[in-house]
């Protein structure tokens, strides 16, 4: 048995990151991932760098273990083939607006009339019920929703930015992966099928507002919103007399011992200072005061002194460091493979660790169009059938 998730498929009609990311995980863990792309492929490969044009970096780190079938689904031809793809799926993701899944036929009463049991879970914009229903979104777009621009200005940035990462895409992506998951349970408790919508705004929310509700947690409201650990200016890297280290001070036990560090062990003898609790109102004091103290040492002092004191310390990467961390190396997370098109590439391992059915590298990801004539095969489909599609445009070999 190869993976938790062996013996599942899963029909993948989603582009760009965060429905591609979402099935790259059920697909690590074990599930047959067929990959729907329009003729012109997926955009994500064109995002530099590629040594290849169609297989840039961030496209081969969202879709391995998936095979690629190419098909223009507004052509009969093409979507009767993703139809009968769909009779045989257990699962069925896509990333458009319902709206656009309804007008391609492909909505999940059209799905559900075919294969009742099917799980077809959508991952949009917002929720469905509102009025930001039809809205398009985009990783910046929820970013900004969300409040993170506004976030990161409030912490001290001179104006307002978005995080340098694809965060919306990507968290809820991992959250996509765990409903077809628990929708996989429940069907198998159950016997039944059935849709899930996972909004990217709603559940970026609830990693924001988990922290930053605050007051507003409370009703009537009881103080400010905003968690003031996050949004001091000084919980940063700390500058040190020669470059930067990442470190939290946080509980009693580590005050004090850092308290003892810089010789001022009177130090938790000040209110501001003398329990979690008074701290939590005096973060932007701490931290100023943590701030001054870093300057006055080097980095390694620090990173030497803060272990010892057992102090959770950390140097602060690059992306080059990253790549070359020896503890990295030596769990084999950046593994060296060998992409039959692309040559020697790096792939990030799965991020679990299991006793049993563990997920595995099982193929890289597909050249455009790659399966479609396997996958078709397996339809049902004749060799002829797929020439005259592919003759037509309707398909893409």
């Amino acid at each position: 048995m190869s993976g938790p998730l062996n013996g599942v498929r899963v029909l993948d009609l989603t582009t760009v990151v965060m429905g591609p990311y979402a099935t790259q995980i059920l697909g690590d863990f074990g599930a047959d991932v067929i990959k729907v792309e329009p003729l012109e492929g997926d955009v994500i490969r064109q995002a530099w760098p590629f040594r290849n044009p169609g297989m840039g970096a961030i496209f081969l780190n969202v879709n391995r273990n998936k095979r690629s079938i190419a098909l223009d689904l507004k052509k009969p031809a093409a979507l009767e083939a993703c139809l009968a793809l769909a009779t045989k799926a257990d699962v069925l993701v896509y990333n458009i607006r319902p709206q656009a899944m309804a007008r391609l036929g492909l909505s999940y009463e059209k799905i559900r009339s075919i294969n009742e049991k099917i799980i077809y879970v959508g991952c949009f914009g917002y929720s469905q019920r509102g009025p930001y229903a039809a809205k398009a979104a985009y990783d910046d777009m929820i970013q900004g929703a969300s409040g993170l621009p506004w976030l990161l200005q409030k912490q001290g940035a001179a104006e307002p930015r978005y995080a340098p990462m694809i965060v919306a895409d990507r968290s809820v992506g991992q959250q996509v992966a765990s409903a077809v998951s628990a929708a996989l349970y429940a069907r198998e408790k159950t016997g039944k099928g059935q849709r899930v919508d996972v909004p990217m705004w709603e559940h970026l929310l609830q990693i924001v507002l988990s922290d930053h509700l605050g007051g507003y947690t409370f009703e009537p409201q009881h103080g400010e919103p905003g968690y003031a650990r996050i949004l001091t200016p000084d919980r940063r890297p700390y500058q040190t007399s020669d470059g930067y280290v990442c470190a939290l001070i946080y509980n009693d036990k580590q005050w004090k011992a850092f308290a003892g560090i810089i010789g001022k062990p009177e130090l938790m003898q000040k209110p501001e200072f003398a329990s979690q609790e008074a701290r939590s109102q005096n973060y932007r004091t701490a931290y100023a005061m943590v701030a001054d103290e870093m300057k006055r040492r080097s980095t390694a002092f620090w990173l030497e002194a803060l272990e010892r004191g057992d102090i959770p310390v950390q140097r602060m990467n690059t992306l080059d460091d990253i790549v070359a961390d020896p503890h990295l190396n030596a769990i084999g997370y950046l593994k060296t493979v060998e992409h039959p098109s692309e040559g020697r590439i790096r792939m990030l391992e799965v991020p679990s660790e299991w006793s049993e059915t563990r997920p595995e590298y099982r193929r890289p990801a597909p050249r455009l169009g790659e399966h479609t004539r396997e996958v078709l095969r397996e339809a049902g489909f004749a060799d002829q059938t797929i020439d005259a599609m592919v003759k037509s445009g309707a398909a893409r070999i």
